[in-house]
């Protein structure tokens, strides 16, 4: 039997998301290693499961957040969980005593049957999923009694470092690439719509937001950054590297004017962040 074309339209629609996710460079995501890490310390020692058994890493990575979940619970079993082979070969050659998965975190969130964690720990990583309303309560079911799901993710989606990179793929020179101006971007939203998403199905709630302040060289560093992690979708796109280095070219020109060099030479780049702790009960 033919399949309808509602079907073949929805492969299609899938076949192309596949071929549009990022696929992660380890060295390049960590030639900003310490940045990246702190909120991830920040997050991990904030939370209060003293004695965790059991804790996972979803998006792990190349292992950086997971190698402070280790030094944060070292009597625990620690799992990294990353859908790119990449980022788990640097982990596994850097801490091979962990446990690596290579799955979706969608699919697993969705598994009700599967084990319980102390500690669900996402670090930079949830971004990357859609409908945050459905996914986030299914992260918490997955918590152990009296266990944590645990996020951070990155809050300036809306701010003009992104909002240049959706400006760029819109433009007539990139519209053949970009047909719609769009990729795979990050989801988030605000912190009252994550409390009113956890709220209902956590014993109590932990959520904040912090503003890092990097310290540059120079502006090239920003282009860098997200070479590393937000620009990586709108790379993927171009299938050449003359066209992904004429894409960051007009980036950095485009993110110049807005951070200009202090006195010293340094540019300083803000970069917020949000966090968010859902305990379950003890029961």
């Amino acid at each position: 039997m033919r399949p309808n074309v509602e079907t073949l339209d929805s492969r299609r629609q899938i076949v192309s998301l596949i071929l549009r996710m990022p696929n992660w460079n380890s060295e390049q995501y960590l030639k900003f290693g310490d940045e990246r890490t702190r909120p991830c310390r920040d997050l991990a020692a904030r939370i209060v499961v003293p004695d965790a058994r059991r804790v996972i890493d979803l998006g792990c990575g190349p292992g950086n957040s997971t190698e402070v979940l280790a030094l944060r619970w070292p009597d625990a079993d620690i799992t990294g969980l990353d859908s790119s082979e990449a980022m788990l070969e640097t982990a596994r050659k850097s801490q091979p005593e962990s446990e690596w998965l290579k799955g979706d975190i969608v699919e697993w969130a969705g598994d009700g049957g599967g084990p319980r964690y102390d500690v669900v720990f996402a670090n930079a990583s949830l971004q990357w999923i859609p409908d945050h309303a459905t996914n986030f309560p299914r992260l918490l079911a997955r918590v152990a009694p009296a266990g944590a799901f645990a996020a951070q993710l990155p809050g300036n989606h809306e701010g003009p470092t992104h909002q240049l990179m959706r400006d760029i793929a819109a433009s007539a020179s990139w519209r053949r690439w970009f047909p719609n101006g769009k990729v795979r971007e990050w989801h988030s939203s605000n912190l009252a719509h994550y409390y009113d998403v956890l709220a209902p199905h956590a014993a109590r709630l932990d959520i904040w937001e912090t503003t890092y302040l990097h310290i540059f060289s120079a502006v090239e560093d920003i282009v860098e950054w997200y070479k590393g992690s937000g620009m990586r979708p709108y790379l993927e796109v171009l299938d050449s590297e003359p066209e992904r280095q004429r894409f960051m070219a007009e980036y950095l020109n485009a993110i110049r004017p807005l951070y200009q060099p202090r006195p010293d030479g340094h540019v300083l780049f803000p970069f917020r962040r949000l966090f968010m702790i859902a305990y379950r009960d003890a029961s």
